[in-house]
């Protein structure tokens, strides 16, 4: 089994330095209306950056293994969240913008299936927690 580890430091009133343990640092701060300055990213937005990275990393990698010529990959992701506490997230929707001379989209849309249900394990577990996560994407020639 694999460890993963990282470090998160109070840098006063609500803010926090994140540490990774692959040696990278993220500023986190909390919204105004709880003390937060703007200094850092929000932690529910963290989470969402994340699971934002991990199914864009497995789209493009998926992609270019398949000898797609990709240029560019855009994942603009949109969640909502509970109402009450906790808020959790009850749906998130990613939106790929693929960009490629010549993309098959039967190799995006492969690709796209894929992350869901085998490789991005921050978007399954997401959804075995029983929030409503949806995928759908454009094509650009380049």
């Amino acid at each position: 089994m694999a460890t993963m580890r990282a470090t998160v430091n109070w840098a006063g009133d609500v803010r926090f330095d994140g540490h990774s343990g692959s040696g990278h640092h993220v500023a986190i701060d909390g919204p105004p209306e709880l003390g937060g300055q703007n200094q850092g990213v929000r932690p529910m937005e963290l989470v969402l950056l994340g699971v934002g990275g991990c199914t864009s990393f497995d789209v493009v990698n998926i992609l270019r293994r398949g000898r797609e010529d990709l240029v560019d990959c855009v994942t603009e992701i949109e969640a909502e969240r509970a109402d009450a506490d906790p808020r959790v997230f009850t749906r998130v929707h990613f939106h790929f913008r693929v960009t490629g001379r010549g993309l098959n989209p039967k190799k995006v849309e492969r690709a796209i299936h894929l992350t869901a249900e085998k490789f991005c394990s921050a978007s399954i577990m997401l959804e075995r927690a029983g929030v409503a996560v949806t995928h759908d994407y454009e094509l650009i020639e380049a």
